[in-house]
């Protein structure tokens, strides 16, 4: 009878099971997919040979078991369900395999996938069959295939094609991929961004008569704050609108399950991935000009030297009366406004910059970080080429702006606080005793001091940046502190903001940017019980899990960015190859020195075997290289004179030859690698901690 059912397709035979058509067997190895719109993990079967769909697994973790990712596999245990099957993990037999993208280069049998991150030199080999129909020198995503071998080159099959590697937006396109950045929507958030509409004013505080207007590079894709200041007797009444995101996100909708992935919007000279659909970011959430929009809304006193008194949120409505550039605003208050500026200078402009001086007075007090770090401008053309690379101006418009914004973040943690609600701070520890050490070895090599043996304040470090002010070394000692500073990120607990001197700060003013503002407006709207889109139950228990997300969302976020200008860069300096540059020592390392370029900012190796005719030794602790036969001394900030040698646009890999340190011509010629040759005899007058050093070295 079985054998029966089994010729009529009724069933079927493996080894000793029979099992319906279809259907899988109560043990199965499954592939993890993600999470689903309702946050449980789907999987699907490892195997699947059947013309129809596979099942849909819903697969569900006991406590204490290994958290699972998409492209895990393991081995579980089924059970049948009305639309599906139920999981329950046996054993995770593998992790997720390993995602490459790189550039193809086809060979008779297959091919090999290159790096496109100058950190890596690693190749894959591509089977035959494996090529997904790639072309030579395409743009490629591809996964591991099979275990890790000791001999050979690894196994990848790719997966997808991104296409020509030099074509416009191609830069941005590789840290997209390569960093793994969400940049399209499904259709589901679509959908819900497409049906939103505009929100009536209702119960909402109304603002209309005040005016509020947005203060943004010229180039702003999105407005999601926007200020005005009116007097109040001896002081200052300063306002501050948000936009109200919350109002169009609902908690655990599709838009906001799509943008806590994403944790916040990614910035490229090209282009821009957003957190939220371009109907909400563009359009109905931006503080457009001439139109009514939702914010929230912070009322601020200050007194008549700039201190803030008392504070107040509303739920409100406001109407943007004009949209600024930052160059705009300045060169009202410099005294050259233009037609759009010139009604606004004396009733809107002129009583924010007073407002201004005031707060940054009252900063001055604090004594926050203040770092000197110029930013980089990378202008494109229609075609996508770099036309120039220039150092953005810093103008007091833009630190009106930053003042304004992190009181409103103040208050929205102090209102936070005082209400016992929960809170997404944005935490910035001190740095850790080992990075003030390097630091201060960095001060000590430019002759400059860092105070010792006291707690560390941030107007300790303002010293030190005051001292290198106006010397050849300022950027330098600015990037070393930059570099002694931990990574600021999300938390649920407050552990303050070491750089801004502050004991609590949460982040409010850019909620179609960062989750975290998101969190942190609907904490408020729950707090004082404006409406039913506040914090859901689920915000609040995941609010640890959330922080973390996001927080490694930024970190993404930042090094996309970096590598994207980074390869512009490279583009844009790929037609001076064996051009002269001056720079500076950046970096020092026990393979190379790094030089930062004065009028472009690039940083570019300059490896050590093609410094000179001697082998040299790194030291750690005081950021040095000595060479082993002259003595010569690399340092961090030397003056240095380099000719381009290499420019990589798809990897954003610089290589410098050294011609000069601080105007003293170096020998030519390339250093004999360590360990091979005559034997030299060490440097007389080697320090302990070298010696140690190297010794240590061979061991390892």
């Amino acid at each position: 009878m079985l054998k029966a059912l089994e010729e009529d397709g009724l069933i079927q035979r493996e080894r000793r099971h029979i099992r319906e058509p279809g259907t899988l067997p109560p043990v199965s190895v499954l592939r993890i997919l993600g999470p689903d719109a309702d946050g449980d993990l789907i999987a699907e079967p490892a195997q699947w040979e059947e013309e129809r769909p596979a099942p849909q697994i819903r697969f569900a973790t006991r406590p204490g078991e290994p958290a699972l990712g998409a492209g895990d596999r393991v081995l579980a245990r089924l059970a049948k369900t009305d639309t599906g099957y139920d999981g329950r993990l046996i054993r995770r037999i593998g992790q997720a395999q390993t995602r490459i993208t790189g550039i193809f280069r086809a060979a008779t049998e297959g091919g090999r996938i290159g790096p496109i991150d100058k950190r890596s030199d690693r190749e894959w080999q591509v089977p035959a069959g494996e090529t997904h129909g790639a072309r030579d020198g395409e743009l490629v995503e591809a996964e591991q295939a099979g275990p890790k071998s000791r001999l050979g080159l690894p196994r990848a099959r790719i997966t997808t094609r991104l296409g020509d590697p030099g074509a416009p937006r191609a830069v941005s396109l590789i840290a997209i991929h390569e960093h793994g950045l969400a940049d399209a929507f499904d259709a589901d958030v679509l959908a819900e961004a497409e049906r939103a509409h505009p929100i009536p004013l209702g119960a909402r505080t109304d603002l209309r008569h005040l005016p509020l207007i947005t203060i943004d590079p010229a180039d702003a894709r999105d407005h999601d704050d926007a200020i005005c200041a009116v007097p109040d007797g001896d002081g200052w009444t300063l306002w501050v609108a948000i936009a109200d995101v919350a109002a169009y996100v609902p908690p655990d909708s599709a838009l906001d399950r799509a943008a806590r992935l994403r944790g916040n919007s990614t910035y490229f000279p090209d282009r821009v991935v957003p957190m939220l659909p371009e109907a909400l970011s563009g359009d109905l959430c931006s503080l457009h000009e001439g139109v009514d929009r939702p914010c929230l809304a912070v009322e601020i006193a200050l007194d008549a030297e700039g201190a803030k008194t008392r504070h107040r949120f509303h739920r409100a409505m406001m109407r943007c009366p004009a949209a600024l550039a930052y160059e705009q605003a300045q060169a009202a208050s410099d005294g050259a406004p233009d037609a759009k500026t010139a009604p606004l200078l004396d009733p809107v402009l002129k009583p924010l910059f007073a407002v201004h001086a005031l707060l940054d007075a009252q900063r001055d007090l604090r004594q926050p970080l203040d770092l000197d770090l110029p930013e980089r401008q990378i202008a494109l053309s229609d075609a996508g080429t770099v036309t120039s690379v220039a150092f953005r101006a810093r103008l007091t418009a833009h630190r009106l702006v930053e003042e304004c914004m992190v009181l409103a973040n103040v208050c929205a943690a102090e209102t936070l606080a005082a209400k016992r609600r929960p809170v997404m701070y944005r935490v910035h520890e001190e740095p850790a005793r080992e990075k003030l050490e390097a630091l201060r070895h960095v001060a000590e090599g430019s002759g400059l001091a860092l105070a010792k043996g006291q707690v560390l304040k941030t107007r300790h470090l303002n010293r030190l940046l005051e001292q290198a002010a106006g010397l050849d070394t300022a950027e330098l000692i600015n990037l070393s502190v930059l570099r002694s500073m931990p990574q600021a990120y999300y938390s649920p607990e407050n552990f303050g903001h070491f750089g801004l001197a502050l004991r609590a700060y949460a982040h409010f003013t850019s909620p179609i940017r960062r989750y975290a503002d998101l969190l942190v407006h609907r904490a408020l709207i729950t707090a004082h019980d404006w409406g039913q889109d506040g914090l859901s139950d689920r915000d609040i228990e995941d609010m640890a899990a959330t922080a973390e997300a996001i927080s490694q969302a930024e970190r993404r976020s930042m090094l996309a960015e970096r590598d994207t200008t980074d390869r512009y860069l490279a583009a844009y300096l790929s037609d001076r190859v064996g051009m002269e540059f001056e720079g500076r020592v950046s970096g020092l390392a026990r393979f190379g020195l790094f030089v930062k370029l004065d009028d472009t900012g690039a940083d570019g190796l300059v490896p050590l075997s093609s410094v000179g005719q001697e082998y040299f030794h790194y030291d750690r602790e005081t950021q040095t290289l000595m060479g082993d036969r002259t003595g010569r001394v690399i340092s961090l900030g030397q003056r240095a004179r380099v000719r381009l040698t290499e420019a990589e646009a798809v990897t954003g890999g610089l290589v410098f030859a050294l011609l000069e340190l601080d105007g003293d011509p170096l020998e030519g010629g390339t250093a004999p690698r360590r360990g091979r040759g005559p034997k030299r005899p060490a440097p007389r007058g080697r320090s302990k901690s070298r010696t140690i050093t190297r010794k240590g070295r061979a061991k390892r």
